[in-house]
């Protein structure tokens, strides 16, 4: 049997899913009200934070193993606002609190401002199905 090598590690994910959520942002605050549509990217952009919070600890898992102690605890750091980030959504989405959402997808903007992704990109709708997957997990 032959070596599974992995290309995707958490750091590319962590890229692809922050400009899947700029690029969602983006469409969100295009809207003037809100619709079904609306729903799957507010649950997307809540699953997406939720992945990203679990690819910085696979990330410094890996550096903990090789005693970086304080490289893993700066990059803990630096990404701390990810799950009080999500939590926040997620209750402002539950209570259907369009104007939190909206202030709360604003300052998570903030966070990824060195984030470019052209308005042609080829990423498509990353939100579409996402409030469905978003009921089903827990």
């Amino acid at each position: 049997m032959s070596r599974i090598i992995k290309t995707s590690t958490p750091g590319k994910e962590r890229n692809q899913l922050s400009k899947a959520i700029v690029v969602t942002v983006r469409e969100f605050m295009r809207q003037s009200e809100p619709d079904d549509n609306t729903k799957d990217m507010i649950a997307f952009v809540i699953l997406a934070l939720r992945e990203i919070a679990e690819g910085i600890e696979k990330s410094v898992a890996a550096w903990e193993k090789r005693d970086y102690w304080v490289k893993a605890d700066k990059y803990r750091m630096d990404w701390m606002w990810v799950t009080p980030a999500e939590k926040a959504l997620n209750k402002a989405f539950i209570a259907e609190d369009w104007a939190g959402i909206a202030s709360q997808l604003l300052a998570l903007m903030g966070h990824f401002n060195t984030i470019k992704v052209s308005d042609k990109h080829r990423m498509g709708k990353p939100w579409v199905g996402a409030y469905q997957e978003y009921l089903l997990t827990p």
